[in-house]
């Protein structure tokens, strides 16, 4: 074999190579990243699950926690004191009735407050927003312990 021949031959088991090292580098930062945010979820589901075990709530499990809520909130945190969200919680203050016989009600201050909890963990920058809002609210101590 000549020298040229040996030469390229050589040359395609670099670029393999190094083809396959670059992908385990990037197999290696990917998982490193999920694992990190994966980390981060679980310490906020603690964390939530601890303030809502102190204020005498009942606490989900780790994984639902976790699941749905995510290391940042997810949609509970994405805009709580925005319009669309307030009307979604007035709707939800109500009877249950459909159309006209559909009537808001006097929702419980504890149940309200819960999601001050999750915000306070998750999104502490947004709590002063809502927590505005849900001064506007007429609440009382409607469930019973």
């Amino acid at each position: 074999m000549s020298g040229t021949m040996m030469a390229s031959r050589h040359r395609w088991i670099y670029v393999g190579a190094i083809v396959l090292l670059v992908g385990m580098l990037i197999t290696g930062l990917l998982t490193y990243s999920q694992l990190h945010n994966t980390n981060k979820a679980n310490d906020k589901a603690k964390q939530l699950s601890s303030a809502l075990g102190a204020a005498g709530y009942p606490v989900p499990s780790q994984s639902q926690i976790v699941h749905t809520l995510g290391e940042d909130g997810g949609a509970v945190c994405e805009n709580p004191a925005n319009a669309l969200t307030q009307a979604q919680w007035t709707y939800g203050m109500s009877n249950g009735a459909g159309g006209p016989g559909q009537r808001p009600v006097l929702s419980d201050r504890e149940v309200v407050l819960a999601e001050t909890i999750v915000l306070s963990v998750y999104c502490p920058d947004k709590l002063a927003d809502i927590k505005e809002k849900i001064d506007d609210l007429k609440l009382h101590d409607t469930v019973r312990n």
